[in-house]
């Protein structure tokens, strides 16, 4: 069995394509061939499954599964252009998770597609992590822009409707991840001007705590139907304490004893855009 799944994972690596970008993908109907799909059409409705699959995680299909031509070379070496299309390996993966289990090629494919897409993805966190710090800061920042409005919107729904509450919700995940420290309190443990905001005045490691804190208190907010205001704030600060326990557990330095850097986020997206319209002239 092992012989068989060593086969089928050099013969699926043996089919992968690069595009002129560098990007690798797979043709639909040599995919099919291989995963015992005699009829092209019984493996189109594998594929719209897949595609159904995509979108509920929240990736865009078309990233994924292009409609192409793709040419098939036929006994005697005839040639066949037939419609197809062009599936990046995490489409390949969704595909045989939705092909027929029981078929030994399919069980095969799987874990080859499960394997190669986690090594992507580790691939991209090493990536990340040789980014400079100003371009981490940079990144985070702008997800926890829009994860912060995400909470709102749920914390929102939760009870929490005004400026003002808002305000005190978003403290007592500050005081939850700070040892105490509400907002105030974190500027002036930082030194800050009453004009700066503190997340343009936080590392990546700092920031990544937030990013933590933000989508976790989103997500239990959600997760347990909270509807009162008072429960969503000390929910928000459970769920601090949690990070920070995680954090100290891990042997990590506390929020609040990081390092300020001395640019905001906002200074460096600014040169950020000089740079960009200087290549552009």
């Amino acid at each position: 069995m092992k012989n068989l799944e060593k086969h089928h994972h050099n013969t699926f690596e043996e089919l992968k394509q690069v595009d002129e970008n560098g990007n690798e993908f797979w043709y639909a109907r040599a995919l099919a061939k291989l995963l015992e799909y005699a009829d092209f059409r019984n493996f189109t409705k594998v594929i719209e499954k897949a595609k159904e699959a995509c979108v509920n995680s929240n990736n865009k299909t078309e990233e994924h599964i292009v409609e192409v031509n793709e040419e098939l070379i036929h006994g005697q070496g005839a040639k066949n252009i037939y419609p197809s299309f062009k599936l990046s390996r995490y489409a390949c993966y969704l595909v045989v998770q939705n092909a027929d289990p029981s078929k030994p090629v399919v069980a095969s494919g799987q874990t080859y597609f499960a394997i190669q897409t986690r090594r992507q993805e580790l691939q991209d966190d090493e990536v990340f992590a040789q980014l400079k710090e100003d371009e981490k800061r940079f990144f985070l920042r702008n997800e926890l822009k829009e994860h912060n409005k995400q909470l709102v919107e749920t914390a929102q729904k939760a009870g929490v409707e005004t400026t003002l509450d808002f305000a005190i919700f978003q403290n007592h995940g500050y005081r939850g991840l700070y040892g105490g420290l509400d907002a105030k309190g974190i500027h002036a443990k930082k030194g800050l001007k009453k004009s700066h905001k503190i997340l343009d005045y936080m590392g990546s490691t700092e920031l990544a705590a937030n990013l933590f804190r933000a989508t976790q208190a989103e997500e239990k907010l959600k997760r347990d139907s909270i509807k009162s205001k008072e429960i969503a704030n000390k929910t928000h600060l459970k769920v601090g304490k949690k990070v920070r326990q995680t954090i100290k557990e891990l042997g990590g330095t506390m929020p609040e004893d990081l390092s300020t850097p001395q640019r905001s986020v906002l200074k460096i997206e600014k040169e950020q855009k000089k740079l960009e319209s200087k290549d552009d002239d």
